[in-house]
Parts: C-alpha cells; sequence; structure tokens
C-alpha cells in the first residue's frame, strides 16, 4: 500500500507518521522549499523567524505521536516552559499577566473586581467541563456520519455550545478586561469571540492543565523533528513539489500529478486548503466541482497582517507572548471579520520567541513578530502593495511609543507577510488564515470531513 500526503504541515505530517508507521509506504508534497506549511521559517541575519504557529498547549498529543511510532518526543526536540503564558496590556496601562498559579490569578482578579474571583472559578470549572467533554472525549471523533452528531448534542446542548465565548465569559466574570482576558483565544483559531461558539473556551482549561510550551529552536525545529521521524520510519518528503492534481477512476483516488508526471497511490490524503483541495486539485472532477463551489461560500476566519523584525538591543521587558489591546473590542472585531475596510485602529499579538530561546537571536539582539487580524480578501479590498509598508510604519510605531523604546534605532530587519502572500503562497482561499470560521454550524459534522462522503480514499 501507498499513500501520498499533499501538504506538509502539522497535520499533513502527523498523518503521514501514522500511516508510516502503520507500514504504509508514505510520500508527502510539499509545493515550498521547506517544510512546515504555515509553520514555515524565516532566516535573515541570524535571525530565525517562526511564520506562524508559536503555542503548544498539549504536549502529551506530540507524546502520544512519537510512542506510536515506537519513539521518544524528547529525542528529536525539546519543549521550554513558557511563563507567563500571555501578557495582555490595554491602552489605559492595566496590565495582566495570565499565569498558572492560581493564588496570582486571584490576586490579579481581585484587585480589578473582588466578585470575579469567584466567578472565575466557576468559568474555570465550566472550562475544564468542556475540556472533558469536548476535546479529551470528542476531540478524537472523526464525526463521519450525522448519527455522531447527533450523539454528542445532549452534552453540547447541556454545555450551551449555541453561546458565543465572550457571551458565556460574561455569564461569569463582570470586569470588561478580564472578559477579554478570557475570551480573545477563539481568536487564536480564527474564530470571533463574540460568533465562535462557547465550546472553545476549553482552550483556557487546556492551557491551565497542560501549559503552554515552546520548542527549543523555534517551532520550525518541531517540524523538522517530525520530518526527522517519518524518514526514521522510511516514510518520504519531497520539497518544490507542488500537486496539481489529484487523479480519479472508478469514484476512488488514483494518485497525483506533480511536474506533470503522474504518480500512482493507493490513497491520497490533502492537507491543503480545503476550498484549493477541491476546486484545484479535484476542479475536474464533478465531486470536486460541488464540493468547492459550496465550500467557497461558506464563512472563512480572518486574515492576519505579519511584522517579523529583528532588533540589535534586547528587551527583557517583553514577555513571551503579549496580547496589545486597542482601544476597542466588540467593535474591532466586528469590523475585522465583516468588513468593508481596514480599521483605523488594531489590537496586537507580540512573540519574542528569544525570551525562551536567546539563539533564535544573534547575542545581545531579539527576534520579534507582531501580527494584527485584518480582512480577509473578499471582506475588503485593500491594496496591500500601497497599504502593507504604510501599516507596517503604523504598527511599528504604535510598538515603539508604548512598549519597545528605540525600536526604529534598534531595527536591524523586517519583513511583512499579508493576506495576498497567504492566498499566493499557502493557496488559503481569500486569503483566509485559518480556513473555514470554527462557528458552530460550522464545527464537528458540519466542518468539511476528515474523509470524503462520496470518495473513500
Amino acid at each position: 500500500m501507498r499513500a501520498a500526503v499533499i501538504g506538509s504541515g502539522f497535520g499533513g505530517l502527523s498523518l503521514a507518521i501514522r500511516l508510516q508507521s502503520a507500514g504504509i509506504q508514505t510520500t508527502v508534497f510539499e509545493a515550498r522549499d521547506l517544510a512546515g506549511g504555515r509553520a514555515y521559517v524565516f532566516k535573515d541575519k541570524g535571525y530565525t523567524f517562526d511564520a506562524g504557529p508559536t503555542v503548544i498547549t498539549d504536549p502529551s498529543a506530540l507524546e502520544e505521536l512519537f510512542e506510536a511510532s515506537g519513539r521518544k518526543l524528547s529525542d528529536y526536540v525539546e519543549l521550554l516552559p513558557v511563563a507567563p503564558f500571555y501578557r495582555l496590556c490595554w491602552e489605559d496601562g492595566d496590565v495582566f499577566d495570565y499565569v498558572n498559579d492560581q493564588d496570582e490569578l486571584d490576586r490579579q482578579i481581585m484587585a480589578r473586581n473582588p466578585a470575579d474571583k469567584e466567578g472565575y472559578r466557576k468559568f474555570l470549572a465550566y472550562s475544564e467541563d468542556l475540556l472533558k467533554e469536548g476535546y479529551l472525549k470528542l476531540g478524537a471523533v472523526p464525526f463521519l456520519d450525522f448519527a455522531s452528531m447527533i450523539k454528542a448534542a445532549p452534552e453540547l446542548m447541556r454545555l450551551q455550545a449555541w453561546r458565543s465565548v465572550y457571551d458565556k465569559v460574561a455569564s461569569f466574570i463582570q470586569d470588561e478586561h478580564l472578559r477579554q482576558a478570557f475570551s480573545f483565544h477563539s481568536l487564536l483559531v480564527g474564530g470571533n469571540p463574540f460568533a465562535t461558539s462557547s465550546i472553545y473556551a476549553l482552550i483556557h482549561a487546556l492551557e491551565r492543565r497542560w501549559g503552554v510550551w515552546f520548542p527549543r529552536g523555534g517551532t520550525g525545529a518541531l517540524i523538522q523533528a517530525m520530518v526527522r521521524l517519518l524518514e526514521d520510519l522510511g516514510g518520504e518528503l519531497r520539497l518544490n513539489s507542488p500537486v496539481e492534481r489529484i487523479t480519479m477512476a472508478n469514484g476512488r483516488a488514483t494518485g497525483v500529478v506533480v511536474g506533470g508526471e503522474a504518480l500512482a497511490f493507493d490513497m491520497v490524503a490533502s492537507n491543503a486548503d480545503v476550498v484549493h483541495t477541491y476546486q484545484r486539485l479535484l476542479g475536474q472532477e464533478p465531486r470536486g466541482q460541488k464540493e468547492g463551489a459550496k465550500l467557497a461560500f461558506r464563512r472563512h476566519s480572518m486574515s492576519l497582517f505579519v511584522i517579523y523584525f529583528g532588533l540589535k538591543r534586547v528587551h527583557p521587558e517583553v514577555r513571551h507572548h503579549t496580547v496589545l489591546f486597542g482601544p476597542r473590542y466588540r467593535e474591532l472585531i466586528a469590523e475585522i471579520f465583516k468588513g468593508p475596510d481596514l480599521p483605523d485602529d488594531f489590537s496586537l499579538y507580540l512573540h519574542a520567541p528569544t525570551r525562551t530561546d536567546p539563539s533564535l537571536a544573534p547575542e545581545g539582539c531579539d527576534a520579534f513578530y507582531v501580527l494584527a487580524p485584518v480582512p480577509h480578501l473578499a471582506s475588503a479590498d485593500i491594496d496591500w502593495d500601497v497599504e502593507g509598508p504604510r501599516y507596517r510604519d503604523r504598527i511599528l510605531a504604535y510598538l515603539e511609543e508604548r512598549y519597545i523604546p528605540g525600536l526604529t534605532a534598534d531595527l536591524d530587519t523586517c519583513r511583512i507577510f499579508t493576506p495576498v502572500d497567504f492566498r499566493d503562497q499557502l493557496n488559503a482561499h481569500q486569503g483566509s488564515a485559518f480556513s473555514l470560521e470554527p462557528i458552530l454550524t460550522q464545527s464537528a459534522w458540519f466542518r468539511v470531513h476528515n474523509r470524503d462522503d462520496q470518495i473513500p480514499n
């Protein structure tokens, strides 16, 4: 048996490792020059920049993947704890360190609103219930048929999955800053806190239970560890090998076309953007045309504007993960998800990996990336060739004024990644950074199934 996996992101590599471990000869095809997909790596002047994912919240899932292959994760990569999990900053000067120390959390909560101490404990208990039901029990359920959704429905109803993350947090907590602190997590998976199902509030308990981690060498080091594991098991990774088409015969996938050459496989899996998979890779098939057209008109998550920059000075006061809330929250998020223009203000996520691993920058220097959620290409008509440099300058000036003094003078390297790059480099439909928006009617069985309903292999 031979399997082809399209895309070498975390999902593609994880599947390839499991297939290879099961004795199925597996080849991963990656269009770019490095593995990782959204977890790409940029290097310049001695700086290493992870392009995308930076937060690991369940190391046991990675450990299980390696153990299923007869290996140990720790033999391939080291995971380092991050503390605080996040520092949250508001424009009025308020700062909240989200830590895994209950006494310290209580102290910070009490300083804002004493009544929220008990409210937070109730929220944490609710989040832990969500973790148990929505992650530990349902996380591995493929939801390939509606019966599996019906079976899960009573628990989803009990947990009030129809309510939004923010709405549910607000039912426990009164202070507005704390409401934002415990509802922003859905943005990390492309969800609007005011529309995303409250099920995603389980992320809070997930972090409290297993912590927040970062690989030594960056997220790219974890990707390379997975590539080494795949190759140690006998699997193959082909870089610079964009798949042009998935071939079909008699209702089954028969292989892929790469570089004009048809390659035969017994099964094909795509970890590429789901709209790209159906519209482009299966676009010559009725199934691809029908499903692609349907998916193209579903709700897609926002995009991101990302700046990667290195400074010739260390800023120890900046924590590894910092969330910088702008002057608006609800209104800004609505404009990000619905457009039709680029908002005048922004909220930011600032990543400073050298706080945990100084080797990611030259000695005496700091590596950063900062991202702003922005509308995707279909919801806002923005000329990013023109607006990108302007937006970059506005964000860097804001950071220099409020959080990183001397940024302009110390700037050593800088590059940007816009919604157009998400579309052109990652084949992301509408330049969306997270594919389909994780609202309730696009989750579980309502989301694209792990196995196509009509193509069995």
